[in-house]
């Protein structure tokens, strides 16, 4: 019967192989030991306990290692970390495929809320995009777009890499066609159909400015104030609050699909009849200190979370070489 080690040696050969070199070191008159010495010593390695392997991090892993770096970043100011119970930064980003290494288009971030957040993620192997409105005058658009300024110059270690891109509303580009991984939109559609006030205002051209800029297989992440379910826009435009229905329509007419909603900003205490619409809670508070600790109870607006992808281009088909057609 043959006895192997781990490493597949035949140790009954080897013991005959050893005899016959001690046999023959007798005859030429040398020690047995030194033979001993150049003989091959059979080896016998143990197998490596199972349980003492680490499987490697996985990406989903690395990626929300690294979010929740950056979410207790203290480079993130005080009253923005305050609303991270409201608007909950990584279950929504880790929600839109969001990975360090994508490009990402934030869609007039205002302040710089997420910016605060996707800035540094993306600093070292992606690209982050803050896309703003051209502001004329003294609106508020030019007053955000200063503070964005004002905040990426001030600390180049987290916004150094970090690009600020300006749109015409009326003729939105953000970039070249197909070249970004991501768009996000925070609490903005309802401001570009509020423009109008018998239609859509900009809403349809920045969907499909939206579904131009973006790669194919690339995602729209929306996130907006949620009027009840079967409210109209004539109803509800002026509120702040916008139908579900009436976003998902205005992503699938730009040529998106819808891929999965989740209920991540639902606030249920929030009841949509207030006298200054959904200003009237926080964060804005509108009405000042009158009914304060009702509306801060309620805390900020019930909100759709909605992931729409722009679709892969068909395959196309090969063609067969000339003269190939007819042959079944």
């Amino acid at each position: 019967m043959k006895h192997l080690t781990t490493t597949g040696i035949d140790t009954t050969r080897l013991g005959a192989a050893l005899a016959a070199l001690l046999l023959l070191a007798g005859w030429l008159g040398l020690p047995t030991a030194v033979a001993a010495r150049q003989a091959p010593a059979a080896t016998v390695e143990t197998d490596q306990p199972a349980d003492t392997l680490v499987p490697p991090t996985s990406a989903s892993d690395f990626t929300a290692g690294q979010l929740d770096s950056v979410i207790e970043g203290s480079w993130r100011t005080p009253a923005n970390r305050a609303r991270d119970v409201y608007r909950h930064p990584k279950a929504t980003l880790q929600f839109f495929g969001v990975q360090p290494d994508q490009t990402v288009i934030d869609i007039t971030p205002g302040g710089g809320w997420y910016s605060e957040i996707l800035a540094p993620l993306l600093r070292d192997n992606g690209h982050y995009i803050a896309a703003v409105q051209a502001a004329k005058g003294d609106g508020e658009a030019r007053r955000d777009d200063s503070a964005l300024h004002r905040k990426f110059a001030a600390d180049a270690e987290h916004y150094g890499k970090a690009r600020i891109v300006e749109f015409d509303p009326q003729a939105p580009v953000f970039g070249p066609p197909g070249s970004a991984d991501l768009v996000l939109t925070f609490r903005n559609v309802h401001n570009w159909v509020a423009t109008s006030k018998d239609g859509a205002g900009t809403a349809p051209a920045m969907f499909k400015a939206f579904f131009a800029v973006l790669r194919p297989g690339g995602v729209l992440g929306v996130v907006d104030h949620r009027a009840d379910e079967g409210s109209s826009l004539a109803a509800v435009k002026q509120s702040g609050y916008l139908p579900t229905a009436y976003v998902v329509k205005l992503a699938t007419d730009a040529g998106f699909t819808l891929d999965e909603s989740s209920e991540i900003n639902a606030n249920p205490k929030d009841t949509r009849d207030y006298p200054k619409g959904v200003w009237t809670l926080p964060p804005t508070l509108t009405l000042g200190d009158k009914d304060r600790e009702k509306y801060l109870a309620i805390g900020e607006s019930d909100r759709m979370t909605l992931r729409f992808v722009k679709p892969e281009a068909p395959a196309v088909a090969a063609s067969s070489p000339p003269g190939m057609q007819d042959i079944k």
